[in-house]
């Protein structure tokens, strides 16, 4: 009896921490969308997943190199971090006086944003996820071909100093994210794919395409320019790049 009463104790705690980490995100439901890079310029399937409401915050990140102080600025090697990461905190764990902590956290490596949400539970979304849950407007789940919608995207791109605004400060989309466009660049977990591994696209291919004129070869919308600025942005970064309007958020499975 005992051992039953511990067991399900157990389960019960497993399932409330599973609880506490979906309860500031939401769930995008399974779908199909055109990303801008293709092999045969077909849709893509996207599974059910969930998705942070926000970015991840400087206070968030905070908690979280107190906690794992392998991450802290003095302790993190020049392979998983370049000299930028945190270069604009105070110290290890004290962000800047005039830091918000309810700003986006930025000049955060790949790996590190990868070993934060890790330690969530979660992980970081995949390219599809990303462009997938971010083509929705305030009203509809697909804006692609809404111009309107991406002359936003393209003059949010324009605006200084975002990063230094609150996360839940610009709009919330039709899944019920927060600023998907218009605070900070995020790290996917497959930033590179289309350019270098062509994992994502099964494409085979490294040739840099998406700079200059070449950038429109291929592409499926020679109109979305809000994309080829992000496609562009991902394929001239590294993992261990820190870059101060590159932040991150965290994703998950449905299941």
């Amino acid at each position: 009896m005992i051992l039953n009463q511990n067991l399900f104790f157990a389960i019960l705690i497993c399932i409330s921490a599973q609880l506490r980490a979906q309860e500031d995100m939401q769930k995008i439901e399974a779908g199909t969308y055109l990303p801008l890079y293709g092999v045969t310029k077909e849709r893509v399937e996207v599974e059910a997943f969930y998705m942070d409401t926000y970015p991840v915050t400087n206070a968030e990140y905070v908690a979280f190199v107190k906690k794992y102080p392998k991450w802290n600025r003095s302790n993190i090697t020049r392979l998983f971090a370049n000299k930028s990461y945190l270069a604009d905190w105070k110290n290890d764990t004290t962000l800047n006086a005039n830091a918000n902590p309810r700003a986006a956290v930025t000049s955060v490596s790949w790996y590190a944003a990868s070993e934060y949400c890790k330690c969530q539970g979660k992980r970081l979304p995949t390219l599809d996820e990303w462009e997938y849950a971010a083509m929705a407007s305030e009203t509809s789940r697909n804006a692609q071909q809404d111009s309107a919608f991406n002359k936003k995207i393209i003059g949010s791109y324009e605006t200084p100093n975002t990063n230094v605004r609150a996360v839940g400060t610009g709009f919330k989309n039709y899944w019920g994210l927060y600023d998907m466009h218009g605070l900070v660049w995020e790290w996917t977990s497959d930033f590179n794919s289309v350019l270098i591994s062509g994992e994502s696209r099964k494409d085979g291919s490294t040739d840099r395409k998406l700079f200059c004129a070449a950038g429109s070869v291929g592409a499926s919308d020679l109109m979305d320019y809000a994309a080829f600025m992000r496609y562009a942005f991902r394929g001239s970064i590294n993992a261990n790049y820190c870059i101060k309007t590159l932040g991150f958020r965290c994703a998950k499975n449905a299941d």
